[in-house]
């Protein structure tokens, strides 16, 4: 990564640790070559948290610009998040709001380097002009307040999925997080809301939301949908937020996308074990101090002092993408990192927006074609959103 940083004289590029991945020549000129399409990134709560200028390196965090060009990254759909916390109050909404504004914020600031995406046609000519789109996605739809108005207001400022829900069950829908099924998948606005998506042109995104709700979904869609950030099931037993080998099959068939989550708890059973167990060991020192405990707060850092977490590696990653191709085709699988949404849990070799060029090699080594290399990276995701913008043409 350092290397790609000095051969684009690119100053102050971070690193992170990839053991020993080295992607050839030939990785690195695919990651370039295509169009590569994030499903998920999470700058804009980042910059909500603490603001940095994503528009030159930065130290921490797994996305700026430079890094971003190194990895040959050139639509990352900025996931506007807003918590669960939040829902049922008009903060909700204002946060939103106030995320998109820290994205175009990017764009005023570096106008050479990024460009708001809100279409295909928008993204394939940014690319063939050098820039970054920004293409951005909402990540709960709670913000919607259950007001069609305010849908239309947020795909005018270029939304063009909605994540239905997120940890907890909304107005909209179940989560996956979420025991209680207070609509036994989508609520009646819900299931309003996926027909007036269909014909305004937002994507869904089914990624967070229990299984009822996701077959209803599939249902009542008229277009494709994604999973902008899901990784498997069979792979992370119980995990009801990755999605199993039927909902892949429907999916398929539905014509979607499923983009697989880098982190390792998504990927790897062993990660997912072990964070299991810190959360149960830090609820009994929850229990027993209290959360305003120093004991309480210090107690992550001296778990991962004593139990270091158990990092995945690409090749779990590939695993799950060789699981989706094997089911339903290489059409319907694509990348949804998480980068900046997952914090320090990310597979070695797929540490930061430079090393997509290291599963590009995880690819060729697994005997893909570029063709169909090409269709993860990013084309896969652009057909279905194709398809959404035809079908909305036409109502």
């Amino acid at each position: 990564m350092l290397a790609l940083c000095v051969a684009m004289a690119l100053s102050g590029c971070a690193t992170a640790d990839n053991g020993n991945y080295h992607a050839s020549e030939k990785a690195k000129n695919i990651a370039q070559k295509y169009i590569i399409v994030d499903g998920h990134i999470d700058v804009p709560y980042r910059l909500q948290e603490k603001w940095v200028d994503v528009t030159q390196a930065t130290q921490g965090g797994d996305f700026d610009y430079p890094r971003a060009v190194a990895g040959g990254l050139n639509a990352p759909f900025m996931s506007i998040y807003v918590p669960a916390s939040l829902d049922n109050s008009p903060e909700s909404t204002a946060l939103a709001h106030r995320l998109i504004d820290y994205v175009e914020a990017i764009v005023g600031r570096a106008p050479d380097k990024f460009a708001i995406a809100k279409s295909v046609a928008d993204v394939e000519q940014q690319f063939q002009q050098g820039l970054i789109s920004l293409p951005m996605g909402m990540e709960n739809g709670s913000p919607v307040q259950g007001s069609m108005d305010t849908l239309k207001q947020f795909y005018d400022r270029g939304i063009r999925y909605i994540t239905l829900a997120h940890s907890m069950s909304n107005h909209i829908s179940d989560s996956s997080y979420d025991l209680r099924r207070k609509w036994k998948g989508l609520s009646p606005f819900g299931k309003d809301l996926i027909v007036e998506m269909n014909n305004l042109g937002i994507m869904i995104d089914i990624s967070h939301v229990s299984d009822a709700a996701f077959y209803q979904a599939v249902e009542i869609s008229k277009v494709p949908v994604i999973a902008s950030h899901s990784s498997l099931r069979s792979f992370t037993p119980g995990f009801e937020r990755n999605m199993d080998d039927e909902m892949i099959k429907a999916l398929g068939k539905n014509g979607g996308v499923i983009m697989i989550n880098f982190g390792s708890t998504f990927v790897d059973p062993v990660s997912r074990a072990w964070r299991i167990e810190m959360g149960d060991k830090r609820k009994a020192v929850e229990e027993k101090f209290g959360r305003d405990s120093a004991q309480y707060q210090a107690f992550e850092k001296e778990y991962r002092e004593t139990s270091p977490f158990p990092f995945s590696n690409v090749e779990t990653v590939l695993d799950h993408i060789d699981h989706v191709v094997k089911l339903v085709g290489v059409d319907h699988v694509g990348i949804g990192s998480d980068y900046d949404g997952v914090g320090d849990s990310l597979p070695i070799g797929l540490k930061d927006v430079s090393t997509y060029p290291n599963l590009v090699q995880g690819l060729l080594d697994r005997n893909y074609s570029e063709a169909d290399i090409e269709k993860l990276l990013g084309t896969n995701l652009i057909r279905v959103w194709r398809e959404v913008e035809q079908y909305a043409a036409k109502n």
